[in-house]
Order: C-alpha cells, then structure tokens, then sequence
C-alpha cells in the first residue's frame, strides 16, 4: 500500500492546496531540477533530482521542504511539514502571551488643587502603577497661572518624591503651551525587591559590625 503525505497532491481532491507567498515550497511545488537533500535527523544526503527526493520522502510519510531556494542547488530538507507549522504557530502564540503591554494611563492636576484632591489622585497614581501602567501626570494652567508655572512644578516634584518606591520619571517635567508634563515608569517588582533585600543585608551587616565593635576590648 502507498504511503500518503500530509500535505501534497493527494490531498484535497487531488489539487494543491494553497499556501501563502510567505510559505516553502513544498513536495510538487518545488520547481528545480536537483536539490541538496538534508534528511528528517539534519543528515546531509547529498545532490538528487528533485522526483528523487520526492519519492524518499514519501516512503517516509513525510513532506519535501524547499527551506533555501536561493543555493544552488536549491536546499530541501524531509520533514513533516503539518507538525512543523502546528509548532511554529504554537510557539507565537506563546511569544504574544508573554509580551508585556504597557498601558500610559493619564492624571491632571490643577496648579491651585487643594489638599484632598491632590491625596486623591495620587492615590489613582498608586494604583495606576501598581497595575504596572506608566503615568502621565499634567499640570493645566489657565490664564495667568502661567505666570507661576514653578506651582505646577513643585506639585509634580511632590508627587514623585512621594511615589519614589514605586517609579522612577522616566520624563522629567516638561512645559508644551499651557500644560506641563511628566511621565512616570513603574519599578519593576523583582528589581525593587532585590533592592529591598540588599538593604536589608546591608542593615544587618552595619549592625554586625557595630556589635562586634561594641564587644571589642579596649587598650
């Protein structure tokens, strides 16, 4: 009984099934002559006519892949080519899983905001950045709030003072027209407690050492 490949002419209905630009030459779509055969382990075969190679792969139940058109001649490889895309595809799925997106989330504050205000939205900050979002935080200025533009300032100054164990300014405070910027970047958590840690050894360390000063006899 002859062996069938997965992907070739004796699928659907007979015709080849299409296949993007993007994609191999494979089995009978393969124009050249002669190739160079690599085998299913990575073994170099040699030079055959491409009927040749064909008919190798094929008592294998196996796909002929042209993967560098380009030589001369032209490189083909025996594989099983269904397995191979099924595994690519798997593969970006879990490379776009793992990408980290990172949102930009937007706070305003009024050069003249009062005291629960501001405690307010810092705290949208906070959690902004706990969530792992940058902020951008702008100050509005209307009319003759320009001339004091050093107000909006020291509020962004305050802010990121207060919020320095949770993100570094990644913009410093910038004035565009009549609003002043400032782009804040989370720290990443594994980095801050590392950080965290160091300290904290370092604390113990200085009071090893202070101790063991402590007990030292004097002359």
């Amino acid at each position: 009984m002859k062996s069938v490949r997965r992907t070739g002419r004796r699928i659907c209905g007979g015709e080849l099934p299409i296949s993007s630009s993007q994609e191999p030459r494979i089995n009978e779509r393969i124009r050249a002559q002669q190739c160079r055969l690599i085998g299913v382990d990575g073994s170099q075969l040699g030079i055959f006519a491409v009927p040749d190679a064909l008919r190798i792969a094929d008592d294998q139940a196996l796909d002929l892949v042209e993967i560098a058109p380009s030589a001369d001649p032209p490189v083909c490889r025996i594989m099983d080519y269904g397995k191979f895309k099924y595994e690519q595809t798997q593969k970006a799925k879990l490379a776009r899983k793992h990408q980290t997106r990172v949102e930009i989330k937007e706070i305003k504050f009024r050069p003249k905001i009062d005291t629960h205000d501001y405690e307010t939205k810092k705290k949208h900050v906070v959690r902004f950045l706990n969530a792992g979002a940058k902020v951008k935080v702008t100050i509005m200025f209307r009319g003759r709030e320009m001339v004091h533009a050093e107000r909006g300032l020291a509020i962004l100054e305050r802010l990121s003072e207060e919020v320095a164990e949770l993100a570094t300014i990644e913009t410093q405070p910038k004035l565009e027209g009549r609003n002043m910027h400032m782009l804040l970047a989370p720290i990443k958590k594994d980095i801050k407690k590392a950080e965290k840690d160091a300290a904290e050894v370092s604390d113990a360390e200085a009071e090893s050492a202070a101790s063991e000063s402590e007990a030292a006899p004097t002359e």
